[in-house]
């Protein structure tokens, strides 16, 4: 899962993006397989379960510790920062645009703290505005790539109904509609796939706030983040991180809350594997059945794919694991068209 932070400069993008890459190498000194460039921060995604399943496994298996966790991963890529013309080639635009086309998600930031020392590019902070300024861009980039299909002469029935989607996409454009709004049906975003439309992707509004306004009340879908607050708690251990946000009043951290959002507006999910070499989370969308979620562990398991074990994660940790859970006839068997769902413990039956 790809998540592009955008906004315009000087919003705290760098500030939030730093917290993240603190983050990022605590993970590395933990994972170091893990290939990370410059501008791209891959997070663990916080799941109190690994810990829990990981500790039955050392019981389970009689391991002197604890085996390797292995959480699911997030990557944040930083964009430059946007600015009124974007969409024509202002400032970094066109490099903008090029790489928030790549991602998942886009994560907008928007700034609410108010700070004299750090300069606004439009002036004072006023989130509607500076909310719309990015939200226009987007638009203006999209109509572009809108303008450039062109009507099929002799075109084939999809050919045709793309075509007029395109035509009924620029009309909502233009009134300053996003195209995630535009009421479209699963065959008709199948037909725009390839067009990479920005608005069509989902938007994760982070308001980037002061320490003191973390517990105001915000719009429903904005997330209340103080990047400075993150930064903090980046250099922090997990046990300092929650003390800290204890004496704030706080359940989570902001990252915490965007990654748990993130998820949930992907719609996505995560199985769990447990062992004795590894525990580990693996991402897949809501929805999806045990052969393509074997094909998440490696392409090898759809080709040979057998059967599935599963277990929820509550009667594996009642039962100590494995063995009992068995015992007790707690496990089961299903087939390739099983549905996967949320915190299920699988193990792959895998033929030669």
């Amino acid at each position: 899962m790809q998540i592009g932070i955008v906004g315009l400069p000087n919003v705290g993008k760098s500030t939030l993006f730093n917290a993240l890459l603190k983050r990022q190498q605590a993970f590395v000194a933990n994972y170091p397989f893990a290939t990370i460039e410059p501008n791209v921060g891959v997070v663990p995604v916080p799941d109190e379960r690994l810990g829990k399943l990981a500790e039955i496994e050392m019981l389970e298996e009689k391991l002197e510790k604890l085996p390797p966790i292995v959480p699911a991963t997030v990557r944040f890529i930083d964009i430059a920062g946007l600015v009124k013309g974007a969409a024509k080639g202002e400032g970094l635009g066109n490099k903008f645009l090029a790489h928030i086309r790549e991602v998942d998600a886009i994560c907008h930031v928007v700034r609410y703290f108010q700070n004299n020392d750090i300069a606004h590019v439009e002036g004072a902070p006023d989130p509607k505005r500076d909310t719309e300024i990015i939200e226009t861009e987007l638009i203006l980039a999209d109509l572009q790539t809108l303008e450039n299909q062109r009507e099929p002469k002799k075109g084939t029935k999809e050919e045709v109904q793309k075509y007029e989607l395109v035509k009924k996409l620029k009309e909502e454009l233009n009134i300053g509609k996003l195209a995630k709004d535009v009421s479209l049906k699963e065959e008709e975003l199948e037909l725009l796939k390839d067009l990479n439309l920005l608005t069509l992707k989902p938007i994760l509004k982070v308001a980037n706030v002061q320490e003191s306004q973390l517990k105001d009340n915000f719009q429903e879908g904005i997330i209340p983040i103080s990047a400075k607050l993150e930064e903090e708690l980046s250099a922090l251990s997990e046990d300092e991180q929650k003390e800290y946000l204890k004496t704030l009043g706080l359940e989570d951290s902001g990252l915490g809350r965007l990654i748990k959002k993130a998820y949930e507006t992907l719609d996505l999910i995560s199985f769990l594997t447990a062992g004795e070499k590894e525990v580990r989370a693996w991402t897949i969308k809501r929805g999806t059945d045990a052969l393509r979620a074997a094909g998440v562990i490696h392409t090898d398991f759809m080709k040979k794919f057998i059967k599935a074990e599963i277990v929820s994660f509550e009667d594996f940790v009642k039962n100590s694991g494995w063995k009992k859970a068995r015992e007790l006839g707690k496990t089961k068997f299903e087939g390739k068209d099983y549905v996967i769902k949320n915190g299920e413990i699988v193990e792959f039956m895998i033929g030669n």
